[in-house]
């Protein structure tokens, strides 16, 4: 991959990282942040695997096609106020596996899968590039919260500022789609439109910042070369290297769980890859769009991902348990995985001595009943 900083040096070499500098000199606006303050909303108490969750400060959701098999991603994390993280993290994600990993502590790439570590011998230059890449973002990232610093007069604040940048592709239709945003402080901020090659701010403080990169014409269309070519080639040898494993599919295993007896009944599949699927509760053969709770695709630590859904049961009486059931999907996979909703296949936290012990005292209440009843308060 070109790095996803350096877009003249990509279009000139079409090598990742060839001209760290010019990368500095593109990106070092001191303009990029805002004028008015802006108050930190991160709790001090977060780690590199919140940092990492990246979904929940820049939703991509709204970029992604359905139709879209392949995606190619850059997340740039960086923090201040924080003495005990990298200042930087830079995560590389095929398929939404993380592929690649580099911070600016250890300033080199680290391969996360196998196949990774085939393409590091098959292309040493990405890796002795990734890490300039770390590196050019760390100064990056270090001149904008030098600003912000200054300008919320403040030095022991945290604040977190993200970029997000990449491609997806249609194996099929030969499609791609690229974008390119940042989010300060868990919230969206700028977003770059590829059809207009102008940049939206999602912020009302970002509009100052929108403007003089709107006028950076050269730049952006530099940034259209990268997100529309550079990066689908680059999205294509990670898939030749790792074809095996990113092309496979592993369908999931699918349990109903219940944390008490009167709680909401959870169907939860796990496993499963890739992760373009769908889980979901039906009723008579209808999908409820009421009463259930969904919740997004995660990753799993082996490369593979889960989801779950909750459906609310109060309100079913129990005769009507069997016109319920979770339904797995899974994109080019015929059969779907359906579970009945039955209390004899849901696997609750109840344990077997608090079932049993649950069990003596309904016994021992029916014969203290008994014995009450013959005026006798003797208990066996």
């Amino acid at each position: 991959m070109c790095g996803p900083c350096n877009v003249l040096g990509c279009v000139r070499s079409h090598s990742r990282w060839r001209l760290s500098g010019i990368c500095h000199s593109l990106l070092l606006r001191r303009e990029f942040l805002v004028e008015s303050p802006i108050q930190s909303r991160i709790s001090p108490e977060w780690s590199v695997q919140t940092v990492l969750l990246w979904r929940k400060s820049i939703n991509l959701k709204n970029l992604v096609c359905s139709t879209v098999k392949h995606s190619f991603s850059g997340i740039f994390t960086a923090s201040t106020g924080t003495s005990n993280l990298p200042e930087v993290v830079a995560v590389a994600l095929v398929n939404n596996i993380e592929a690649s990993y580099c911070d600016s502590k250890i300033e080199k790439a680290i391969p996360k899968q196998d196949w990774m570590e085939n393409l590091r011998d098959g292309e040493p230059e990405y890796w002795k590039e990734y890490a300039q890449d770390c590196a050019v973002n760390r100064l990056f990232f270090e001149e904008q919260f030098h600003i912000l610093k200054r300008r919320l007069n403040q030095t022991t604040s945290v604040h977190i500022l993200q970029k997000v940048i990449g491609c997806e592709w249609d194996d099929e239709t030969e499609t791609s789609h690229g974008y390119q945003n940042y989010g300060f402080d868990g919230e969206d901020f700028l977003v770059f439109d590829l059809k207009t090659l102008t940049w939206i701010a999602t912020k009302p403080q970002a509009v100052i910042t929108k403007h003089y990169w709107d006028r950076q014409k050269t730049t952006n269309d530099l940034w259209k070369y990268y997100l529309t070519q550079v990066c689908v080639d680059w999205l294509k040898k990670h898939l030749k290297y790792g074809r095996i494993s990113l092309m496979r599919t592993d369908l999931p295993s699918v349990s109903l769980l219940q944390k008490t007896p009167s709680s909401q009944v959870t169907c939860h599949a796990t496993g499963f890859y890739p992760d373009r699927a769908d889980l979901f509760w039906r009723k008579d053969g209808e999908e409820l769009h009421e009463d259930v709770d969904k919740g997004e695709i995660l990753p799993n630590h082996d490369g593979t991902f889960q989801m779950s859904v909750d459906l609310n049961i109060s309100s079913i009486p129990a005769e009507d348990w069997k016109k319920y059931d979770c339904v797995f999907q899974m994109s080019d996979v015929k059969d779907d995985i359906i579970t009945k909703l039955d209390k004899s296949v849901i696997r609750t936290n109840q344990s077997k001595t608090e079932m049993e012990i649950g069990e003596v005292e309904k016994l021992s209440a029916f014969q203290i009943k008994i014995y009450k009843k013959e005026k006798s308060l003797k208990i066996v």
